[in-house]
């Protein structure tokens, strides 16, 4: 444990640092405005980190570098596909979602603005995308506690059930007290020592085994394949990694800060520094596998843990190749991967009880005060439920991440589209995509023969369905359309 205590130190010093960002942002929070979303004060940098940082969950330095080690660059479609879904997520969507979810009744959360949107008076709208919600984003904060069991299990040599507890308590705690801002503040520090440790690591690895020439001499004559873009792989196969950038559109966490930014003035440029961001980040995180296959083969003695959970790949090469000081604060990337998206999650969650159950329907006329506590007791509750969806210690962090990214992404993807894009979209258009994409999900990953990623057909299906919906039944209302309208100008005005 000596050899642990600097990285223990460094550990407790970020953690520390996180949770008073909390306190500070529990000071700033006085309504449900604040603690869902920030009072709509983000600026474009924090906008463009908070997003990428919640959006880039522990996957990015476990699940996707241990893929890249495994498959060689044929696993890094995926990163390709994000890159495309990202960035036409902050062209097409970003912008517009701010302005409408303002002209539509100042919409805090995705229910809240498909109810007003639509000028849903049955409720309806609102109960299936909030239970959406919380059934995906549970399974996806599940995978988040699972991310931060393994650092916590392979840093410390903690038992897993160990592990777990210390792992989520930290983020449980600042989500708790300092709500969206705390959230978000939290995430432009985790994002910025994510994009360190990125750069930083993959160098270090290929000075270590020789240079770059080096390097790729030993990757190649570990398999040649692993240079093939096609490896092992077929059309529907790359179709499928490319197809998660379809998820963006649809992903409840990082929508809401597109939600949360000051003025639409502040997207363009909020774009530009996120997909900078996000392009080093996996160009780091492909890195890092792709050159951990060269390290680990000219010394397989240090290999056993890889070999035996590939996912903890820069884990290792962290805590081989670095001072322990160094390693504390690169494996705090990892912490911090982990805890911006998890946070992100809980903090949604915690709204679509608060905003779209408890206020929309139990209290309505609850006071500020009492919504923020409420809003609290539920950041609890959905971490206690995930922390027990996460126990087993045989679960896959990619495995959990890639379900709930289809779920949101063909339940929510198309309607969050359309809806600021199509006037002619009704109701009951929404209201059929939502259905139509959750089920075929669902439905596809259980009982599909054809290995196609189940976010596919899925996006297509709810896409169909909004259209022939929307299109078959009654025209959109005329103060729906005049909304629409109102919204389309302010937008075109602001950018």
């Amino acid at each position: 444990m000596g050899v642990s205590n600097p990285t223990l130190i460094t550990f407790v010093i970020y953690i520390a640092a996180m949770v008073l960002i909390g306190l500070v942002a529990y000071r700033a929070t006085h309504n449900l405005s604040d603690y869902i979303l920030g009072g709509r004060s983000l600026g474009s940098v924090v906008t463009a980190l908070s997003a990428g940082a919640s959006d880039m969950s522990g996957w990015l330095l476990m699940g996707l570098p241990g893929a890249i080690y495994v498959s060689g660059l044929s696993g890094s479609w995926v990163a390709i596909g994000l890159i495309i879904g990202a960035y036409l997520n902050w062209l097409l969507v970003a912008g517009r979602l701010r302005v409408h979810t303002e002209q539509c009744g100042d919409a805090l959360t995705l229910p809240d603005y498909f109810t007003s949107r639509f000028e849903d008076r049955s409720g309806l709208l609102r109960i299936i995308s909030a239970v959406v919600i919380l059934l995906f984003f549970t399974i996806y904060c599940a995978s988040g506690i699972v991310a931060g069991a393994r650092l916590f299990e392979s840093t410390f040599g903690l038992s897993y059930g160990t592990a777990l507890w210390a792992g989520a308590a930290a983020t449980i705690a600042y989500t708790f007290v300092g709500g969206f801002l705390a959230v978000s503040w939290t995430d432009t520090v985790q994002a910025t020592l994510m994009i360190f440790a990125l750069i930083l690591t993959p160098i270090v690895v290929v000075l270590a085994t020789g240079g770059v020439d080096t390097t790729f001499l030993a990757i190649e004559a570990k398999d040649p394949a692993n240079f093939d873009m096609l490896r092992s792989t077929s059309f529907i196969g790359i179709v499928s990694l490319l197809g998660w950038g379809l998820g963006y559109f649809g992903q409840p966490h990082i929508l809401a800060r597109f939600m949360a930014a000051d003025s639409v003035r502040s997207i363009a440029k909020a774009r530009r520094i996120s997909m900078a961001w996000m392009i080093l980040c996996l160009g780091g995180t492909v890195a890092v596998g792709f050159f951990g296959i060269a390290y680990f083969s000219a010394h397989p003695e240090l290999a056993g843990a890889v070999t035996e959970n590939h996912e903890r790949v820069f884990i290792e090469l962290a805590k081989i190749l670095f001072n322990p000081w160094v390693a504390g604060v690169l494996l705090s990337a990892i912490l911090a991967a982990v805890m911006s998206t998890l946070s992100c999650q809980l903090l949604v969650c915690s709204s679509a009880l608060t905003e779209d159950f408890y206020k929309a329907f139990l209290r309505k006329g609850a006071g500020q005060r009492e919504l923020v506590w409420v809003g609290r007791g539920m950041v609890l509750t959905v971490a206690l439920v995930a922390i027990a969806l996460a126990a087993d210690p045989d679960n896959r962090v990619l495995g959990l991440v890639s379900y709930a990214w289809a779920g949101f992404g063909a339940a929510f993807g198309p309607v969050v589209l359309l809806s600021v894009l199509w006037r002619g979209m009704t109701r009951d258009g929404a209201l059929a995509g939502i259905v139509v994409g959750a089920v075929t999900v669902v439905l596809w990953q259980s009982y599909s023969p054809v290995k196609l990623y189940e976010i596919i057909p899925g996006f297509f299906l709810a896409t169909l369905a909004i259209w022939l919906v929307s299109v078959l039944g009654r025209a959109p209302s005329p103060s729906m359309q005049a909304r629409f309208e109102a919204s389309r100008q302010v937008y075109q005005q602001s950018k």
